[in-house]
């Protein structure tokens, strides 16, 4: 019996008007995803437009953040229809910010994840701390009844010196923290699987560049944008050539993504 492969795309895109602007359409097809993922698109519900929509081939399914304007938000793109699809996690402290949608493919479920920022100050630092706790702790729920979880999107961190050109320059910058890299640490122990780190573990390249000080063009990045499994997919052998798109332009960050064949 053949195999169903399935291209699955994750791209914090920085304001999908911006990205809209910058070839966006195009990029699209030319990803050629099964399933598209996209962070912080930065949109209302009422702000969208029908190229955002409705693009060829596709189903659009959006969270939004509901307290602030022009501020994080996640959409997903699929050909193939989920048979569930759910935002948030049932916390209005994290579900109000339209970070997290829940794909549910029946064999698979698939998050879209933007997690938060820590830089603005040790309040948003414990927020997203917070936030990988109560995400993660949702997550072991649904691996207890059975289920096989992707979990792609921007983790905001890095997680080991492999992963950022300058790691001493950044040790007490958010996203490089202790305390935020041991959350990972420990996401690994308890067997979710950083894919491109399981497949190249030895390989630099990165996701996110600063804007500032020509940093794409040195490629003064960092990798902060990854899909994770849950380890029973690894062992059943779905998880296929990892990859991370670094000649693919029009955000700070590239697309990163996998091929999934069962």
């Amino acid at each position: 019996m053949a195999k169903q492969q399935i291209k699955i795309i994750s791209w914090n895109v920085n304001g999908l008007r911006a990205a809209m602007k910058k070839n966006f359409l195009q990029i699209v097809k030319d990803l050629d995803a099964d399933i598209l993922l996209l962070q912080e698109t930065k949109l209302q519900e009422d702000q969208r437009t029908d190229e955002m929509i409705n693009i060829a081939s596709y189903q659009s399914f959006w969270a939004f953040s509901t307290i602030k304007k022009g501020y994080s938000g996640v959409a997903a793109y699929s050909r193939i229809k989920p048979s569930e699809v759910k935002t948030g996690i049932g916390i209005a402290g994290y579900d109000d910010e339209g970070r997290i949608l829940e794909l549910d493919f029946n064999d698979f479920l698939v998050f879209n994840i933007y997690f938060p920022n820590g830089q603005m100050s040790e309040e948003r630092l414990q927020y997203k701390l917070n936030f990988y706790q109560e995400f993660f702790a949702y997550a072991d729920n649904l691996r207890k009844a059975g289920r096989s979880l992707i979990i792609a999107g921007d983790f905001n961190t890095a997680h080991n010196e492999i992963d950022l050109r300058h790691p001493k320059a950044n040790e007490n910058r958010s996203g490089f923290l202790k305390i935020e890299r041991e959350v990972l640490d420990d996401l690994v122990q308890r067997e979710y699987v950083d894919t491109f780190r399981y497949f190249y573990p030895e390989t630099v390249k990165y996701s996110w560049w600063s804007q500032r000080f020509n940093a794409r063009k040195t490629n003064a990045g960092w990798r902060i944008d990854y899909c994770f499994v849950t380890r029973d997919l690894i062992d059943r052998g779905w998880i296929k050539e990892p990859f991370i798109l670094n000649d693919v332009f029009g955000s700070d960050h590239c697309p990163v993504g996998l091929l999934l064949e069962y």
